[in-house]
């Protein structure tokens, strides 16, 4: 059986008020001190049930959970009322911790004793005043302070010598506050500049991206229209959401290093000197495709993570952003910090140390090089319910030291410590594994500015753009990016390695002008795209909808050519490929396109469980609040992969028959049945309303009524072809469309398809008979030949479903139709083609006989009464799926 650790840390009553009476003595003094005795509990192992087999996981608020041969001190508890609640510490020269309250409640030195001794912990509020601080460094003999509120990159010098801070200079005004406004700071390795991280609703300081190395011309790049948070979250905010910035000692010169987080709120080197961040999920974005879990980042020069606000966020194989280190799941991410210089066993002290308030939950992150990034497995280090940790930072004393509090919490000061029989002598934290592809990446990260000699940066920068490693592709891409567009636009259409041509149209598609976009397509068409991997076909996949992000429409030919090259794809065998295809052939408008996703939408696209049972059960027992919402979700799960179908379909206006829309509404109603995250339902609801506006008044009626009953149609009423006819063969029609249907006019096409009787028995886009098949999609299903064969000689193929049957009763008497009804007693059959109230109800018993005829009740002919324009008229009426402004019909392609 497993073995875990599990303390009990117990806070007598009288240490209580002790702690208590001490801080009112103490505010009566003017040197501010405050103290408090450590509650020390050494961890104890057990088996992994308790006597009642319940996970001591899940324990009581003060029963923790730790790796075996570690203790927990509980160091000073803070008193709410005077001093606030504690979110962020740093230490000092002199090994003195420094912790801000968020409540305004300043700024605190805190002098911890000795492990193992029973000296107090001594508490000195310091008498300069800085509300709200979000961030702490002690650097350059200077305090650091990211203040959250008046919200600006602050410095603090004690400039008389008395060990007190008494200058406070701002360095950089920043325009952002609250939860998701700037958060911490820290040393570069080089010991000569800064970083700073801010969250989504910060905006980059003045002049901050006139320096970047991220490429400045971000953007939403979004295929299809987005929706905003259901509930109103981060509405409006667009790119380049949360940032990290690199900036001189003194905060003036600020560069941009990476964007598109949603709130990461703390930063840590590695001793390979790469940067990692810890980034927030949506927790109400649960249970949909858009969802992404808190992960660890590597944060690499010029990185995009594409946070978009709502419906928008990347999914992680998008070519132009990069993927997670290791996705840690739901929960609020905080502090992070290596365990470098922790007296601790050896995969301790290389642990990333990542923080999650929600759940009351430390991670340590082994992460480990894998080509020229990272990927790592997450390990619980410490937990508790009731455990709102912020920030940790390893002492000169080798334990880990960790603040809880955040959102007027109760707050305290604890301490991690070893006491176990494993080696705590210092390892070598350095990796030298993939070592070569670290150096290849930061070499062409050099040229993620604007390079002295281009010609010769772009020759290097080109060996990279089909290497076989994502992030030294990434970074090659935006270093090309940063050099002239017109010294490598030919180079990269004529690029002959199909990677590299791939990354490289990425960069032209990005910093290219419109009238490229020809020029891209045709290069992108050169791919064979049918024998490549999935990854590359993703990419390719990207390439396609950054082109008509970025550079507009295509023409109504490359409209053809591209959604025909996909529509082959598509199903394809991943949920990724199919989510993309989906996405790219609804914004081409492709005729196949409902039906494919209809038929993926029937199938059960229920994501697999990430983390076992146990340990979703021991998240939920932490934080009932937001462990509920999951609970929810587990006893209802959402079709999550569907979902993304039925919000790509939403945007579909034409085309549609009525029963598709049936189905796809009935879909949407099942979701709403199922729970997710707190925005799960408004998400649907909003998709529903989406939906039903893109459809037709006539398809919004039908739809309410739940009903595809007309009335019938008076052949003798509808008006007549003006003709000239003649006898249509397939061959003339074909050959009079072999170059497409251009300039027709549309209404003119309805008019003869009322006029050659086509609508008595046929619904066209909700308007028409119901005795044939629904022609709205007819598009999807038939090229030009196929439907001129089926118009000329309809009894050639007859759906079962519309075949007429020749029925002989006992009697004698001969009654044709199609059967619309069936039971164990009865058939009921429509008797005339063109008016479907004409019914007759045959009793079983009574048959005789019952054949399928051999013609169909489409009579022949029906073309021969048309000239050639109301033929040409007609076809493209019937192949534009009920969309008048098709290009079929436009003279100005533009329009």
């Amino acid at each position: 059986m497993s073995k875990i650790t599990w303390t009990v840390v117990v806070i007598a009553s009288s240490v209580l008020s002790k702690q208590l009476s001490g801080v009112e003595i103490v505010e009566q003094q003017t040197a501010e001190w405050f103290t408090q005795t450590p509650q020390i509990a050494v961890s104890d192992v057990l088996d992994e049930a308790t006597a009642d087999g319940e996970s001591p996981r899940v324990g009581q608020r003060d029963t923790f959970w730790l790796q075996p041969g570690f203790q927990i001190e509980l160091l000073y508890t803070v008193p709410k009322q005077t001093q606030g609640s504690w979110v962020n510490m740093t230490f000092d020269h002199q090994g003195r911790i420094i912790a801000s309250s968020e409540e305004g409640k300043g700024l605190y030195r805190i002098i911890p004793p000795k492990i193992g001794s029973q000296e107090e912990t001594r508490v000195e509020k310091m008498r300069i005043e800085m509300p709200s601080a979000h961030g702490l460094l002690y650097a350059f003999d200077s305090l650091y302070v990211i203040q959250n509120g008046n919200s600006g990159l602050y410095r603090l010098r004690d400039t008389n010598a008395d060990d007190q801070f008494d200058q406070v200079e701002l360095l950089k005004k920043i325009e952002g506050a609250g939860e998701h406004g700037p958060h911490a700071i820290v040393l570069a390795p080089d010991g000569q500049s800064l970083l700073v991280v801010a969250g989504n609703h910060t905006d980059l300081p003045l002049g901050a991206s006139r320096t970047s190395r991220v490429p400045s011309n971000w953007g939403e790049d979004l295929l299809l229209p987005r929706q905003w948070d259901a509930r109103g979250h981060a509405r409006g905010k667009l790119a380049p959401g949360g940032w990290v910035c690199r900036i001189d000692p003194d905060g003036k010169h600020w560069e941009v290093i990476s964007i598109g987080y949603r709130n990461a709120f703390d930063l840590a080197f590695n001793a390979d000197d790469e940067l990692f961040t810890y980034d927030a999920d949506m927790e109400w974005d649960m249970g949909s495709p858009w969802y992404r879990p808190t992960r660890i980042n590597h944060v690499t020069s010029g990185s995009e993570f594409g946070w978009r606000s709502g419906t928008g966020k990347w999914p992680a194989y998008y070519v132009d952003s990069l993927p997670e280190v290791v996705n840690i799941g739901p929960g609020s991410p905080v502090g992070v910090t290596f365990g470098y210089g922790a007296k601790f066993p050896g995969k301790y002290q290389r642990a990333l140390f990542a923080l999650d308030w929600t759940f009351g939950t430390i991670y340590a992150v082994h992460i480990r090089p894998q080509g020229a990034s990272y990927v790592g497995e997450k390990e619980e280090f410490v937990s508790r319910k009731a455990l709102p940790v912020t920030d940790a930072q390893v002492g000169p004393d080798g334990a880990l030291y960790f603040t809880v509090g955040g959102r007027n919490a109760q707050s305290a000061l604890y301490r991690v410590s070893y006491v176990g029989t494993e080696s705590v002598i210092p390892v070598n934290a350095k990796n030298s594994a993939f070592q070569t592809e670290r150096r290849i990446r930061r070499q062409l990260e050099a040229f993620h500015v604007r390079a002295d000699n281009q010609k010769q940066a772009i020759d290097f920068i080109w060996r990279y753009l089909g290497h076989h490693d994502r992030h030294i592709r990434y970074a090659a891409r935006v270093a090309l990016e940063h050099q002239e567009v017109d010294l490598w636009t030919m180079r990269a259409l004529q690029e002959m390695d199909a990677q590299a041509r791939t990354t490289a149209l990425v960069a032209l598609v990005r910093q290219g002008e419109s009238l490229l976009q020809g020029q891209i397509l045709k290069s992108l068409g050169e791919l064979p795209m049918a024998r490549f991997n999935e990854a590359l076909q993703l990419e390719v996949m990207r390439v396609y909808a950054l082109t008509f992000v970025r550079l507009g429409k295509p023409d109504a030919d490359n409209v053809r050519e591209v959604a025909t090259r996909l529509d082959s794809l598509y199903p394809a065998s991943s949920t990724a490929s199919n989510h993309e295809l989906s996405r790219l052939l609804v914004y081409l408008n492709w005729p196949t396109v409902i039906d494919k996703t209809l038929a993926k939408m029937r199938e059960e696209s229920i994501p697999p469980a990430k983390n076992s049972k146990t340990e979703t059960q021991q998240l939920i027992a932490r934080n009932a609040n937001f462990g509920n919402a999951i609970e929810q979700m587990l006893a209802k799960p959402p079709q999550t992969g569907n979902i993304h179908y039925a919000f790509v379909l939403r945007n579909l206006r034409f085309g549609w028959t009525l029963e598709q829309r049936q189905e796809y509404f009935r879909w949407l109603d099942d979701a709403l049945i199922r729970s997710g995250g707190a925005s799960y339902e408004g998400f649907i609801k909003n998709i529903r309303a989406e939906a039903l506006e893109n459809a037709s008044e006539q398809e919004r009626q039908l739809l309410e009524l739940e009903t595809t009953e007309l009335a019938p149609f008076n052949p003798d009423d509808l008006p007549k072809p003006q003709g000239p006819g003649q006898k249509w063969t397939v061959e003339e029609i074909v050959r009079l469309t072999r170059e497409g249907l251009h300039d027709r006019d549309f209404q003119h096409g309805s008019q003869i398809y009322t006029a050659a009787k086509c609508v008595a028995c046929h619904r066209f886009a909700a308007f028409g008979g119901t005795t044939g098949p629904d022609l709205t999609n007819v598009a999807g299903r038939f090229s030009i030949r196929d439907l001129a064969e089926a118009l000329i000689d309809p009894s050639r193929t007859i759906p079962d479903r519309y075949r007429a049957m020749v029925i002989v009763t006992n009697a004698g008497l001969t009654v044709q139709g199609r059967v619309v009804d069936e039971d164990d007693d009865h058939v009921i059959v429509v008797t005339d083609a063109y008016d479907h109230t004409k019914v007759k109800e045959l009793a079983k018993s009574e048959i005789d006989e019952m054949t399928a005829a051999k013609k169909s009740l489409m009579p022949d002919g029906l073309l021969d009464s048309l000239n050639r324009d109301e033929l040409l008229d007609l076809l493209a009426f019937l192949t534009s799926r009920g969309n008048s402004q098709d290009l079929m019909f436009a003279t100005d392609v533009s329009n």
